[in-house]
C-alpha cells in the first residue's frame, strides 16, 4: 500500500533542496511575467503541478514532475535585454533550460523530455507525450496566464506574498 504521507515528505525534501539551492536562486534575477521572476514562477508551477498530479488515479512519476517543473525555465538569461532573443525566446528557451539542467543537476530522460515539451504548442514538434509532461505544461500555462494578467502596481507586495506561498510545497 502506498503511504501518501511518506511520498509527500520525500517530495518536500526535493522541493526544499531546490528552493535553497544557490544555482536555482540565480533564477530570482531573471524577470518573468509582470513583476514575477523565474524563481517564483517555477516554484508556483511546481506546487500546481504536484497538486494536480496527486489527484490522478494512475501512477505518475511525481519526482520527475516536481524536478522538471522547477527546472523548466532554468535558462538563466534575460531575453528582454537581447533583441536577437526577443523573438526566439519562446521556442528556444526549453532547449537552453534543458542543457543547463543537464549540466547542473542529475536529471533523468523523463525530466528532460518534460522540460523540452513545456512550451507546446509554440514548439509544435515537442508535443508533451506523457501525462507528467502534460501536467507540467498545463500548470506552466496556468501560472503564466495569472502572472500576465496581474497588475504590476503592487509588484513588491505581490512578490513578498508569493515568496511566502512558495515557502512550502503543501
Amino acid at each position: 500500500m502506498i503511504d501518501i504521507e511518506e511520498i509527500k515528505r520525500k517530495l518536500e525534501d526535493i522541493y526544499y533542496s531546490f528552493l535553497n539551492n544557490d544555482l536555482i536562486k540565480k533564477m530570482k534575477d531573471i524577470p518573468m511575467h509582470r513583476g514575477s521572476n523565474c524563481y517564483i514562477h517555477s516554484f508556483l508551477v511546481a506546487k500546481l503541478a504536484i497538486k494536480r498530479a496527486l489527484r490522478h488515479n494512475k501512477e505518475l512519476n511525481l519526482e520527475a514532475i516536481l524536478v522538471s517543473s522547477i527546472l523548466h525555465d532554468y535558462y538563466l538569461y534575460n531575453w528582454r535585454e537581447n533583441k536577437e532573443l526577443l523573438n526566439k525566446h519562446g521556442s528556444k528557451h526549453p532547449k537552453v533550460a534543458n542543457e543547463n539542467a543537464k549540466r547542473d543537476f542529475d536529471i533523468i530522460k523523463l525530466e528532460s523530455d518534460i522540460i523540452l515539451s513545456h512550451m507546446w504548442p509554440i514548439n509544435f514538434k515537442d508535443f508533451p507525450k506523457t501525462t507528467e509532461a502534460r501536467i507540467v505544461a498545463l500548470a506552466d500555462k496556468n501560472v503564466a496566464t495569472i502572472e500576465a494578467f496581474t497588475s504590476k502596481k503592487y509588484k513588491m507586495k505581490r512578490i513578498n506574498k508569493t515568496m511566502k506561498r512558495i515557502a512550502s510545497l503543501f
